[in-house]
């Protein structure tokens, strides 16, 4: 795909399903995902430099060696029958891997160090499909025996098993114990093996001489960065004689963040693996828009005193006074009263056919103490409040908890050396979380194991708000729908940028970046990490600008970036409100500039300064709204939820629009205000009401509902609950009326109304939808059929949208 300056490639699944999904016209939320434009792939060198010109990318991508490669090694075609095409820096990695295995075969280098090296590709950039690729090439080579994948955590295992198995059934296998293990060693059909570290560590402690040693074998450690740096590293490469060893990270250890501890041969990631053979940088992720930037809020909790400035000195008074249960309700309090505005509460979008509002996030501490503080005040202040956040919060036991490199302890599920009151505390908070989801755990070593994953997925479904961790999910774990992490640790270099990495995975477009609030000083913590894992110039890149730069306006390279405040200036100077826009041009004008002041505002929500400074009047922006809404509407036949190209050269920002839009709440508390008026506000009130109707997506298929209710409505009872009533009353009408009319099946209809409602999608296509419809020939020569179908799921969609969400 190509307008001749800008170029980018993907498979044809990516294409076809995003045709399928118009087509299927399922009233739904969309977000970015492998079907949509944001996930094509621009071409690369092998320095990760785009090539965009349609020439230049011609010239390489189709040449003969290339292109066949492509199609004959870097594409996988899935269990689930998608073809996936592997990305630049995924291609370039695999081929420096199988060059280095090739070269040290030829030159009588297997069982070294110079016959591996290590990827550095940043945390999120597709290191999975990397490793399957490379696993399956190398044991494709006649003289490799047997690759094996090693991870450093149990879970992982699974998760990975699971990634490999979606890209080809039955291609690896995978182990629960040490016993299975050593009969896959010893199975010649068994080509590519998944295990844990622990695991080889045993098989190899157990089983000192063995025929698996003197096979060629590939070793592919993932997460290369802390397990691997100790006795059970030199165990295994000890053992294994004609090996290529070769390490995946996304934050290596260099000597600047090597620390002390350990044997000092295996300090850094380079000393365990050999020389780097291919960087993906999180600069180079986010250029790419493979990954989004971080936001940071640092909020002042503990005043120093002056001249106070070595924290390692003062490291136990500090950490006493962080600790102050004082402190800690202070910082509760911050997070609920901001929890909404950070997380973004008030953005739909829908999530495996379920519709969610806004993202979740995880509370960071410091200590296993702390972690229970909080969670205790954390319950206090949510009863108090009448609330109803889903928190939850996990631990186990670590020796080295307070680490004070911050490096990040690896994660375990040792909850048996817990100290007493730590681990009924956790039987506790486990309980609480089997009442909310109506599940059987414990700290028990089977059932803890099991929390985990459960509390992973839900995690990942956005079922669980707010996780208070100390260290576990914080390296590892991936979910697209946290964008928010809250950070009361210390954290630096390697360990900063895995925790902060939890919050930047794409979703869609009212994500645009991974919110971190910070209650510690970690600015130049910060800044130090981003200069090692990126490069001097990063921060520009990876964090976002200032809040006055995004109001106010900022130069760069020559080049001045409009603030909120200039563009708001423009829209009331070339549009003033009331002032109808004649023209296509001006039109497209518009379009454009409000497109551009949404995508600020949504930046800008995101900061605590902008309270109280939003502009225009919240009364000129529905207005201004509803005119950007007409104007969709008037270009496009069809809404779509997400970004949408109209005529090729505009963008309808409609995602945005839906995040900051009035809903039904806000209409009631309108109405409640109209009851209890004279007559004369009244008609100021129910201008109001119009207004913001007509400035919502979703209020205006209901406009007639709230008219016809504000007629109706009495000067006693409950708003609340009258809406509610009317609205059941008005469904009820007018569903019986439209079965009657169209002469559907009255029990199956209700049902397939009553399922489309509660799962907020109408599915048009299937079973369901021809199972409600009258008895018709299919092979009529009119096609009386299609037209019925047709007559019938169009009257079904302007019912649907009228009452989904209505009460």
């Amino acid at each position: 795909i190509s307008n001749g300056t800008h170029t980018k490639y993907y498979s044809n699944t990516t294409r076809f399903s995003h045709v399928k999904e118009i087509a299927e016209g399922e009233r739904k939320k969309s977000k970015k995902t492998s079907n949509s434009f944001e996930f094509t792939s621009y071409w690369a060198d092998g320095n990760n430099k785009p090539i965009t010109d349609l020439i230049d990318f011609t010239r390489t991508f189709f040449a003969r060696h290339t292109i066949l490669a492509i199609l004959a090694r870097y594409c996988v075609f899935t269990s689930e029958n998608l073809l996936m095409v592997m990305r630049p820096y995924q291609i370039a990695a695999t081929e420096r891997i199988l060059s280095r295995i090739e070269n040290s075969h030829n030159r009588e280098k297997v069982g070294t160090i110079e016959a591996g090296g290590y990827i550095w590709h940043t945390t999120g950039s597709g290191k999975t499909l990397t490793s399957f690729k490379t696993a399956q090439l190398a044991c494709g080579l006649p003289y490799i025996d047997k690759v094996l994948f090693v991870v450093d955590r149990k879970d992982l295992d699974y998760q990975t098993m699971k990634e490999y198995d979606r890209f080809q059934k039955g291609a690896a296998n995978s182990n629960a114990s040490t016993r299975i293990l050593a009969g896959q060693l010893q199975r010649s059909d068994a080509r590519i093996i998944i295990t844990t570290i622990q695991k080889l560590d045993r098989f190899v402690s157990m089983n000192k001489s063995h025929e698996i040693y003197k096979k060629h074998v590939v070793i592919i450690f993932d997460e290369c960065h802390r397990s691997q740096f100790g006795d059970m590293h030199i165990q295994i490469v000890k053992s294994f004689k004609n090996y290529h060893l070769f390490g995946f990270t996304g934050t290596p250890i260099f000597a600047a963040n090597a620390g002390s501890s350990g044997n000092p041969l295996m300090r850094t990631t380079e000393q365990a693996f050999g020389d780097k053979l291919h960087t993906y940088t999180i600069v180079d992720a986010i250029n790419d828009g493979n990954v989004l930037p971080f936001r940071i809020d640092y909020i002042d909790t503990v005043r120093m005193r002056d001249g106070v400035v070595d924290i390692n000195v003062h490291a136990i008074d500090t950490e006493r006074a962080m600790a102050d249960e004082g402190r800690i309700r202070e910082v509760v309090r911050y997070i609920l009263e901001h929890f909404d505005q950070k997380t973004k509460r008030n953005s739909f979008y829908s999530l495996e056919g379920q519709r969610v509002s806004g993202f979740n996030s995880i509370l960071a501490v410091s200590s296993i103490p702390v972690a229970k503080m909080y969670y205790k005040i954390l319950k206090e202040q949510l009863a108090e409040s009448g609330r109803e956040l889903k928190v939850a919060t996990i631990f186990s036991y670590n020796a080295n908890e307070a680490d004070p490199e911050d490096l990040l302890p690896d994660e375990n599920f040792d909850t048996a050396r817990l100290d007493k009151s730590s681990r009924d505390f956790l039987e506790e908070a486990i309980a609480d979380y089997n009442a909310l989801f109506g599940t059987n755990f414990d700290t028990s070593a089977d059932k803890f194991q099991s929390y985990y994953k459960d509390l992973s997925m839900r995690m990942k479904k956005r079922e669980v708000d707010l996780l208070v961790v100390v260290n576990m999910f914080l390296t590892g774990f991936d979910a697209t729908t946290l964008n928010t992490l809250w950070v009361d640790k210390n954290l630096r270099l390697h360990g900063l940028i895995q925790a902060f990495s939890r919050t930047n995975r794409i979703l869609n477009s009212v994500k645009t970046f991974g919110n971190i609030v910070c209650f510690r000083n970690l600015e130049e913590a910060t800044d130090k990490a981003i200069a090692l894992f990126g490069n001097r110039e990063a921060g520009g890149i990876v964090l976002l600008k200032s809040y006055q730069d995004y109001y106010a306006g900022y130069d760069e390279k020559g080049k001045h970036h409009p603030g909120y405040i200039e563009l708001i200036e423009k829209l009331r100077t070339d549009f003033p409100p009331g002032v109808q826009i004649v023209g296509e041009d001006s039109q497209k004008d518009f379009i454009r500039l409000f497109g551009a002041i949404l995508r600020l505002r949504n930046i800008l929500t995101a900061f605590d300064d902008f309270e109280g400074n939003k502009i225009p009047t919240e009364r000129d922006f529905q207005d201004y709204q509803s005119r950007y809404i007409d104007l969709h509407q008037s270009f496009t036949k069809e809404q779509n939820a997400e970004k949408e190209k109209i005529n090729d050269d505009l963008v309808f920002e409609m995602e945005l629009i839906k995040q900051i839009e009035v809903n039904i709440d806000y209409i009631l508390r309108l109405v409640e205000r109209y009851r209890k008026s004279n007559s004369k506000d009244r008609r100021e009130i129910r201008v109001n009401i119009a207004k913001a109707v007509d400035s919502s997506i979703r209020l205006r298929s209901k406009k007639e509902l709230i008219e016809g209710f504000v007629d109706r409505m009495t000067v006693s009872g409950n708003v609340e609950e009258d809406w509610k009533q009317f609205v059941s009353e008005q469904k009820e009408k007018e569903l019986n009326s439209l079965i009657e009319t169209e002469k559907l099946k009255p029990e199956k209809t209700q049902k397939f109304v009553e399922n489309a409602l509660r799962d907020g999608i109408l599915r048009t296509t299937g079973t369901d939808i021809d199972g409600i419809l009258p008895p018709i020939s299919r092979f009529t020569i009119t096609g009386e059929r299609a037209r019925i179908k047709d007559g019938v799921i169009n009257k079904l969609l302007v019912f649907f949208e009228k009452y989904f969400g209505a009460a």
